[in-house]
């Protein structure tokens, strides 16, 4: 016995209503994204509020339920509008909204806006009766690309260190995918993307390849870079819950392999010539979006019939004994020597594409500068109180006290430089504007004969995070209150006259080449 179909009356006419079964896979995604969402805001720190949120839910449901009614006259659930949605909330940031603004409604349109497309993407960009892109994807590279880093930026990569609710994060990820591809057969695509992903990857960080990243101080380089974006959150929600999109995939297995393998290139190659997470983010969407229509190529060359006649193992089998004779060797040879050069083809591209993220090719600047040496009483600088971001930082850095002295080593390089007349000296204490800074002061002092000597004694110093310039990257910096002693000296060094004022400085640090910290600039304390 079958129960009686739901229905809503409006105006006296009844309208089936369609609810999620719950065995239906976009359930379980949905769950997914909405868990690791909720958990995020309110351990992780995540940059979301729930305006911003509820304007994505919002929009989905508006669309996709007027447009599901238009075309079925029935009231459905939408799942599939919901999971759009639910993937842009969980990976656009609007850069401003800050960790606790929970009720912000800075840029809640942007959701609207972005979920909007997604959808328009599903419902009208199509070839044979299905849509050729993921639509959150799409839509996700069209708003990153259009409104740039200063007004829009995706999840980062590094959500934290590991810790309790990092683990259940990654849990969550891990069963949910797995979990939902297995019901539905797709596991594999995944498998084979992220080992793919892992060599080329791996690759490029052999060669030095470098980010800046907003929770470093200093670039991501190597080793790190790799483990970093392979093991990060934001990749395993993009490979388990993106590439495998029911609707945007090739039909046959082999296909499908193929296709994974495609993406994994195509994303080593996009990540490679960038320098900053924002790119590398950008790169790895962009990725996916490029390869889509490529999938009806593939169902051509590689028709789902043959994957359906045997395994891969044994399509790999016949395609390397197929044919018999000379015939059959050159042909076997043929096809190998175009795969091999196809694999070494992407290789040297990647090491090619990505020179301008290596270190050697960067401008930096060299320390070699004069040889001196300052000694600090570390006694002498008063306790240093931290900001809870400095805690937060995937960066291996000194002490807070170790930090001050370095601060403190700097200013007394400053000093040394001004009194012997020695700009050489400048370039083991200071780096970018402040470096630019202290030149002009010592052309200054040649041009009206005195020199001014600054001595600081500090009676407070906060050590906190700065953003650098564009957001793509975070420095150390001490506000410091206090006093400057200043002595102004004669061309041949005899003291004229001293002065003393406060001091109310923000001291930016940056881990310049050489593995040493440098003051990078002095800004007024906000």
């Amino acid at each position: 016995m079958t129960s009686a179909p739901r229905t809503l009356r409006i105006r006296n006419k009844q309208y089936p209503v369609v609810f999620p079964k719950w065995r239906d896979p976009r359930l379980t995604v949905s769950a997914v994204v909405m868990s690791v969402l909720i958990i995020g805001i309110a351990t992780l720190g995540f940059g979301v509020s729930i305006p911003q949120i509820l304007a994505a839910l919002i929009t989905a449901i508006v669309i996709d339920g007027i447009w599901t009614f238009r075309e079925t006259g029935k009231l459905v659930w939408p799942a599939s509008g919901l999971n759009t949605a639910t993937g842009i909330a969980l990976i656009v940031r609007v850069v401003g909204t800050e960790t606790g603004q929970y009720w912000s409604t800075r840029g809640w349109y942007i959701y609207s806006l972005v979920v909007a497309f997604a959808l328009f993407t599903k419902y009208f960009i199509a070839y044979r009766g299905a849509h050729i892109f993921n639509p959150s994807n799409l839509a996700l590279v069209v708003v990153f690309v259009v409104l740039g880093s200063n007004r829009v930026e995706p999840l980062d990569f590094w959500w934290g260190p590991i810790g309790g609710w990092m683990v259940l994060i990654y849990v969550i990820i891990l069963a949910g995918g797995t979990f939902t591809l297995a019901r539905i057969k797709l596991l594999y695509i995944p498998v084979t993307f992220w080992l793919g992903l892992l060599a080329g990857l791996g690759l490029l960080a052999r060669s030095g390849h470098c980010i800046t990243a907003r929770w470093s101080v200093g670039p991501v380089c190597g080793a790190s870079f790799w483990w970093v974006v392979v093991t990060s959150p934001e990749l395993l929600f993009f490979l388990f819950f993106m590439i495998t999109d029911p609707k945007t995939i090739p039909r046959g297995r082999l296909a499908r392999i193929v296709y994974a393998m495609i993406i994994a290139a195509v994303v080593t190659l996009l990540i490679a010539p960038q320098t900053t997470e924002f790119g590398a983010k950008v790169g790895l969407l962009a990725g996916l979006a490029s390869v889509s229509p490529l999938r009806w190529l593939l169902d051509r060359w590689l028709p789902e019939r043959a994957s359906q006649r045997s395994d891969l193992s044994e399509l790999l089998r016949r395609l390397a004994t197929a044919g018999s004779g000379a015939v059959g060797r050159a042909g076997t040879f043929l096809r190998g020597a175009l795969a091999g050069a196809g694999v070494a083809g992407v290789a040297l591209s990647v090491l090619a594409l990505g020179i301008p993220a290596r270190p050697s090719t960067q401008t930096a600047q060299t320390t070699a500068g004069v040889a001196i040496s300052v000694e600090i009483d570390p006694a002498s600088l008063p306790m240093v109180t931290v900001d809870p971001e400095v805690a937060s930082l995937n960066s291996d850095i000194g002490t807070p006290e170790q930090m001050a002295v370095i601060l403190a080593e700097n200013l007394a390089i400053e000093a040394e430089a001004m009194r012997k007349h020695q700009g050489e000296i400048l370039l083991s204490a200071d780096f970018g504007d402040r470096l630019t800074d202290m030149q002009q002061r010592m052309v200054d002092s040649v041009a009206t004969g005195e020199w001014a000597v600054a001595d600081y004694k500090f009676d407070s110093l906060h050590l906190k995070t700065v953003l650098a310039v564009g957001g793509q990257g975070t420095d150390l910096a001490f506000e410091a209150l206090g006093t400057i002693e200043q002595t102004i000296y004669d061309a041949d060094g005899g003291e004229l006259r001293t002065a003393s004022s406060p001091c109310m400085s923000t001291f930016v640090l940056r881990l310049a080449p050489g593995d040493r910290w440098l003051i990078m600039d002095e800004l007024a304390v906000s």
